[in-house]
């Protein structure tokens, strides 16, 4: 259990680093120029909480057709005077080997968030569709890596550390061994269950035959065919989102067939919880909320509520306990347990249901019937939506995460700084965030299960619906949660000890 921190809600501290570093990013996603998932969330907060601390930090992502990079003319000359080789925002153009070919790319830049600079690898052929991935994502993210050291080798600017993010990323190590780069890296599993799978013919074709196993220490097990083991393998640190996450994965069960090269580098493995950024998720400034608050002024929150029902055709009724979703609809999340509880939750309790999302057409179809069958209890929205997702964390009265593995999560995070109460499974980052109040409201900070089955989760929300009929002492879990403190300065810190850990062993 990650220890919790009371932060005081007008401003959190600061904290400093003593040595300023360079750090370089490198991933598919950063919010808000490309997002999908949490991914994005998380190298965009991270990226901003070390900028904050003293760190200077740059990205690298591709140009998906969906980034804009038309800047004012000062940030353009801005930009140009960090890399003072170029006269303009772009910087190329590049010549990449891949395939048995050469393929062009452009690097331009822009900013993330107006302050952190991002290097954009621009192919029309692989990024210039809207779409961040598509069904040629091996090809897209190959090219991609093997535009990296290239880059590197223009930029004016040399980092000191050099951390990857997920699967999309995870070649970059094997590159920079292959020319005989130094950077040391820090290689972070945000989700092991995707992976950059593929087969003998595409080890083949891409030429990834020729160095599959060249860098790979003699004692180490033999890499399987995806792009996540030779980060795994090469990187002079692992990382994943939580601590429970990580000592996890070493397992058959939750290990996604990558266990064995886990506990090989189990010694360089380390779990950081995630963090949330407290300036985007801050329901006194929100403007996407009806009414804002803060654990002072809880009573206000009543308010989103009554605008949520509103929204989603429900009764508007402020003692009907309301459970939240924001999630991608697929098993991991889940909905196999959900669904087979509904009709149980929809007979045993009076909850009405909120559910933001998108996903695999079975599970989308399969809340279409529920929300048919149960229309004053039940609402879908199948679909991304920004607004709706704060309104649905500042509106709801619980938030629903039962995972059947959870590597951080970011939802209880958000739905505990907004008030709503998180009901979750006992599983990775949820383990690490959420404590069970235990049958005591004055302890602990949510509703956990631990059992994978709809009768525990049937038994967990019951618990919670039964909590939320005593008034004062919701009241009082919705302020003490509020004032726990779940932004990126304590994780920040640990990824600066990893990253000085990675130059020592580069050394």
């Amino acid at each position: 259990m990650r220890p919790f921190r009371v932060v005081h809600e007008a401003k959190a501290s600061h904290y400093k680093a003593r040595y300023s570093m360079k750090v370089l990013f490198i991933a598919a996603e950063a919010s808000p120029l490309a997002r999908v998932g949490g991914l994005a969330e998380v190298v965009s907060s991270l990226a901003r909480a070390l900028t904050t601390m003293g760190h200077e930090v740059r990205l690298i992502l591709p140009h998906y057709g969906c980034i804009k990079v038309l800047s004012p003319r000062s940030k353009v000359k801005e930009l140009a005077a960090l890399n003072p080789r170029p006269r303009t925002s772009d910087i190329g153009p590049l010549k990449v080997s891949f395939m048995g070919r050469s393929e062009p790319a452009t690097l331009k830049m822009t900013t993330l968030k107006e302050e952190i600079p991002v290097y954009l690898v621009e192919n029309d052929q692989y990024f210039g569709g809207p779409e961040v991935y598509t069904d040629n994502d091996l090809e897209r993210f190959l090219f991609f890596s093997l535009a990296i050291p290239g880059i590197l080798s223009r930029l004016d600017w040399r980092p000191d550390i050099i951390h990857c993010h997920d699967w999309h990323t995870s070649l970059v190590p094997l590159w920079l061994k292959e020319i005989g780069c130094v950077f040391p890296t820090v290689f972070t599993i945000h989700n092991l269950a995707y992976q950059g799978a593929f087969n003998q013919q595409f080890l083949a074709v891409s030429g990834l035959s020729k160095v599959w196993q060249k860098h790979i220490p003699n004692d180490a097990p033999t890499p399987s065919l995806n792009f996540m083991s030779q980060g795994i393998l090469l990187a002079n640190i692992v990382t994943t989102v939580s601590p429970t996450y990580a000592a996890e994965i070493l397992t058959p069960e939750y290990g996604e067939g990558l266990e064995h090269l886990l506990r090989y580098r189990q010694k360089e493995l380390y779990g950081i919880v995630n963090g949330i950024d407290y300036e985007e998720y801050n329901p006194a400034t929100d403007h996407y909320l009806v009414t804002n608050y803060n654990s002072f002024t809880v009573e206000k929150r009543v308010a989103n509520k009554i605008a949520l029902q509103k929204k989603a055709n429900l009764p508007q009724d402020v003692d009907v306990p309301l459970i939240g979703m924001v999630s991608r609809l697929d098993e991991q999340k889940g909905f196999d347990l959900l669904l087979p509880a509904m009709e149980s939750l929809m007979g045993k309790t009076k909850i009405q249901f909120v559910i933001l999302g998108k996903g695999r057409e079975y599970y989308q179809e399969l809340l279409r019937e529920a929300e048919q069958k149960y229309p004053d209890r039940v609402a879908v929205f199948v679909t991304f939506d920004d607004s709706l997702a704060h309104l649905i964390y500042g509106g709801s009265d619980m938030f629903l995460l039962p995972s059947r593995f959870e590597p951080c999560g970011l939802g209880q995070l958000i739905a505990m700084r907004y008030g709503a109460i998180p009901v979750v499974r006992h599983t990775g980052g949820l383990a690490d965030t959420v404590q069970d109040t235990d049958a005591n409201i004055e302890k602990g900070n949510g509703f956990v299960f631990q059992d994978y089955h709809p009768a525990s989760l049937i038994e967990a929300v019951k618990r919670a619906e039964g909590f939320f009929y005593h008034k004062d002492a919701w009241q009082k879990l919705m302020k003490r949660n509020m004032l726990l403190d779940f932004s990126w300065e304590a994780s920040a810190k640990m990824y600066q000890d990893i990253y000085r850990k990675a130059i020592k062993r580069q050394k």
